[in-house]
């Protein structure tokens, strides 16, 4: 990407799946959580703010939505196919639920800061200023001002 080049925003599909994988919705590659649901301020790799997000309610609502469907119907299944006891489903079912529930929450959360970011929404309005990609020459004065470079070569 050079220099001048204006920063596109990502369609809508490619922004949420981005960030149902826990990645930046613009790069794709910054992370998009500091811990389990802890939003970073920002992309560490374009910059991209993320500080201003509003997820609130919805990824909890949604995986409730997705959890509750998928074990309701496996519970129904599992009642008019076999004959288990009460204690087991008693003991399973809610194990399962939970499980189900941790295991999308980020994801989902993921998502809908995707879904905010494609639509310009809760401050994502503007995009980060494009970042240069270094050249060999840039590449070549840092390695030199860390230490690195030149010794392996005449």
């Amino acid at each position: 990407m050079a220099a001048d080049a204006i920063p596109q925003r990502t369609r809508l599909v490619p922004a949420m799946a981005r960030g149902f994988i826990g990645h930046c919705p613009h790069c794709g590659q910054g992370r998009i959580f500091g811990r389990f649901l802890k939003v970073r301020p920002d992309c560490e790799v374009c910059g991209l703010e993320l500080h201003h997000h509003r997820a609130d309610d919805l990824p909890p609502y949604a995986v409730i939505f997705i959890v509750g469907h998928i074990v309701g119907y496996l519970i129904l299944e599992t009642e008019n196919a076999y004959e288990v006891p009460l204690w087991v489903e008693m003991g399973v079912w809610p194990v399962v639920t939970l499980a189900m529930a941790l295991a999308l929450l980020q994801p989902v959360k993921g998502a809908v800061v995707g879904l905010q970011y494609a639509l310009g929404m809760q401050g994502f309005a503007t995009l980060p200023g494009a970042r240069p990609v270094p050249g060999p020459e840039e590449t070549r004065l840092a390695g030199a001002a860390a230490g690195i470079g030149d010794r392996d070569h005449p």
